[in-house]
């Protein structure tokens, strides 16, 4: 095997990923060369990384599959991205697979990076029997507090999928009122493949919606790392700061909430009805049975502040 050989073998069987035949890999095994051993040695730890996936996903759909096998067919897994930012609506999303669905990578979208979230994004959409993305605005979040805005984003997406679930995933607690079945799961981003895929449509949509708002939301999505704490202190609070966090009421010069106050509003709120009409929604082509509704009633004045360039 000459050394031009190795090089087409590397770039074949490494770089391109494809699989080893074994008269490659047996020619491979008998190259006394280290270039032959470094190529091994790689495949090896592909076909490692590739079993750990394997199991990992297996792990992952154990929720689903005990559905799947019970005849549920609509198993939808829902979770939030936007709890700790200071500013923008809190995301939620819903998402639908055909049972045995597998899709490599798919994992929690706080351990994957932006390039990967979006990547996936996409896959999810394109394998989902249906999928959602919905809100719930700042002034929701400051009247009834951040946890009660996620539950309503939560409830939202649900309901903006075009066919009920046989049985829905929730990230973290029951989802109250919701009347279907439903499973909470805590840490289920890290434990449910669905409810996975919706952490990720959920973070991607919220972070492709604070790109165009202005502020610096464009690099830090609204949340409180240095540079818009120091913009806070700089520029003060534009209007779709969350009035209700403690930097923003600081920034702003107002006094801390008083104990109790958000919470009584919470009880309020919390079944009240859950569905909103959406501002944009895209359907599928006849070919396909995904679906997307993004429901989120500032668009207009978040529209307006983007123009203003604030």
């Amino acid at each position: 095997m000459t050394q031009l050989c190795l090089a087409r073998v590397r770039l074949r069987f490494v770089v391109e990923g494809r699989v080893l035949d074994a008269a490659t890999e047996a020619a491979l095994k008998a190259d006394g060369r280290p270039g032959a051993r470094s190529i091994l040695a790689a495949i090896a730890r592909r076909r490692f990384e590739s079993r750990s996936e394997g199991q990992r996903l297996r792990k992952m759909l154990q929720y689903e599959g005990l559905l799947w096998s019970a005849g549920a067919r609509y198993v939808a897994g829902v979770d939030e991205a936007g709890m700790s930012p200071l500013a923008g609506p809190v995301s939620a999303a819903a998402v639908i697979f055909a049972p045995g669905t597998c899709i490599v990578g798919v994992d929690d979208s706080k351990k994957l990076d932006a390039a990967c979230r979006e990547r996936l994004a996409g896959e999810i959409k394109a394998s989902a029997v249906a999928w959602s993305v919905a809100f719930a605005e700042v002034s929701e979040i400051d009247d009834i507090n951040i946890y009660w805005a996620s539950r309503l984003a939560m409830r939202r997406a649900i309901d903006s999928l075009p066919h009920p679930p046989d049985h829905v995933l929730v990230d973290g607690r029951r989802l109250k009122g919701l009347e279907l079945p439903q499973q909470g799961i805590i840490k289920g981003d890290a434990k449910s493949l669905t409810i996975a895929a919706a952490s990720i449509l959920a973070k991607t949509a919220r972070d492709d919606l604070m790109s165009g708002l202005g502020y610096g939301f464009a690099r830090h999505k609204g949340y409180p790392v240095p540079e818009h704490r120091a913009a806070l202190r700089k520029l003060g609070a534009c209007p779709l700061h969350r009035r209700s966090f403690g930097p923003v009421r600081r920034a702003l010069g107002l006094p801390p909430l008083p104990p109790g106050r958000r919470e009584r509003s919470a009880r309020r709120q919390a079944d009240a009805p859950h569905r909103c009409e959406p501002l944009e929604s895209w359907r599928p082509r006849p070919s396909s049975r995904s679906a997307s509704f993004l429901s989120c009633q500032w668009f207009a004045s978040c529209a307006a502040l983007a123009q203003v360039g604030f």
